[in-house]
């Protein structure tokens, strides 16, 4: 196949590889997501986007040339069926996610195809749903198929498997330095009025898991703290959402205290003024880019980071016990690409069965755990019951 750009239908040609579809390609979490696929064997990709000469860069990164290029917008549907029309799978990575909800998802199905969205959450499986299980048509759709949600609920499972016979708590603190694409600064905004189930917000702050169900308010904002997992000052945000929830349920936590962290004082700022702002009626699209430049003011002259600590609770042969997961990264997109690469490789390798899942659901943590330290996307460091439980090749220590 030869790499070419068109603002039409595509006849493709790939053997008997399966086609791959990447929408939004040259972002920040599709450029990292092609380089992902490949690594694992996936050639022959067709590149989704609005611009043809980013896409083109994307391609010239394949030495073999087989990846073709298209035109395609999520928000204009001859675009979507242009796009995905031929594919075998289509992983989609634009947004804002809130926005879109099933869009891609539905216009893949449409087309015969398997659907993994790096986000979609709940509000993308409910319209899903209601449209008609895609299972009867043997088609699956992997949704939240990124860093968070996605390895925020797949690490704390395999951490829950390493060295731990029980889980009674569970104490998670997440966050970084680092740019902030305008997909997720304009989710941020939606996520304050959506993006959860049953058309609620995508959290709720100060929430907690307490006797396994949520309580509001059970927890404080920490402005100006120090935690170990994190260089410097932070603010400490509790922060519960519907994937949390969801986790205390599978590993039958009693206890789960959450904590978005933010290192960044500009950002912070703005983010608590948000809610005001927006109840005042300013204009979201000027807040997201507001907040692109608080990150950017964050990050200048630091480097940036990605941090996700778990301290889980328990017993080990009878035994008050602990054990510890700190994941180091430099980005968080590229988190999200590795896990919508996985996502789409196990279903190519109908290791998911048909049908709508979250992929904290049906992705394999070891698997997962393992592509992260292989492909150096990320270091990994054990603590507690867990340092002694998991092989060593396993896991690698790493600092920022």
């Amino acid at each position: 196949m030869t790499r070419n750009t068109t603002t039409g239908n595509t006849n493709t040609t790939t053997g008997n590889r399966p086609l791959i579809g990447v929408l939004g390609a040259s972002g920040a979490v599709g450029r990292a997501a092609v380089r992902e696929l490949r690594a694992l064997g996936h050639t022959g990709l067709r590149l989704g986007g609005r611009t043809a000469s980013a896409l083109c860069a994307v391609a010239e990164e394949d030495p073999a040339g087989h990846d073709e290029t298209v035109w395609a917008d999520a928000t204009a549907p001859d675009g979507l069926r242009a796009f995905t029309e031929g594919c075998d799978i289509v992983l989609n990575c634009v947004g804002p996610t809130y926005r879109l909800r099933a869009t891609v998802a539905s216009a893949a199905l449409a087309a015969g195809a398997h659907c993994v969205d790096v986000a979609g959450d709940d509000p993308a499986a409910e319209d899903l749903l209601q449209d008609g299980d895609p299972a009867r048509d043997g088609r699956t759709v992997v949704l939240s198929a990124g860093a968070l949600p996605g390895l925020s609920s797949l690490l704390p499972r395999w951490l829950a498997g390493q060295g731990l016979d029980s889980a009674s708590a569970l104490t998670a603190h997440c966050g970084g330095l680092e740019s902030c694409s305008p997909t997720v600064a304009r989710d941020l905004m939606l996520s304050l009025t959506s993006g959860g189930a049953d058309g609620a917000a995508y959290g709720e702050a100060l929430a907690a898991v307490r006797g396994g169900r949520r309580v509001p308010r059970a927890l404080r904002t920490a402005e100006d703290t120090e935690h170990e997992a994190f260089p410097g000052r932070v603010a400490l945000q509790p922060y519960l959402s519907g994937e949390s929830e969801r986790l205390a349920t599978v590993l039958g936590l009693d206890r789960l205290d959450w904590y978005n962290v933010h290192p960044g004082p500009a950002v912070r700022a703005l983010l608590n003024l948000l809610p005001g702002r927006l109840a005042a009626g300013d204009d979201p699209a000027r807040l997201a880019d507001r907040m692109i430049l608080a990150a950017d003011l964050d990050l200048a002259g630091r480097r940036p980071y990605y941090v996700m600590d778990f301290a889980l609770s328990g017993t080990a042969s009878g035994q008050p016990a602990t054990a510890g997961l700190t994941l180091r990264a430099a980005s968080s997109y590229r988190l999200t690409a590795a896990v919508g690469a996985l996502a789409v490789d196990a279903v190519l390798r109908a290791e998911v069965p048909a049908g709508v899942h979250f992929a904290c659901d049906v992705l394999e943590p070891d698997t997962v755990v393992r592509h992260l330290r292989s492909q150096g996307v990320a270091d990994l460091r054990l603590t507690g019951a867990a340092a002694g439980a998991a092989p060593a090749e396993q896991v690698e220590e790493g600092v920022l």
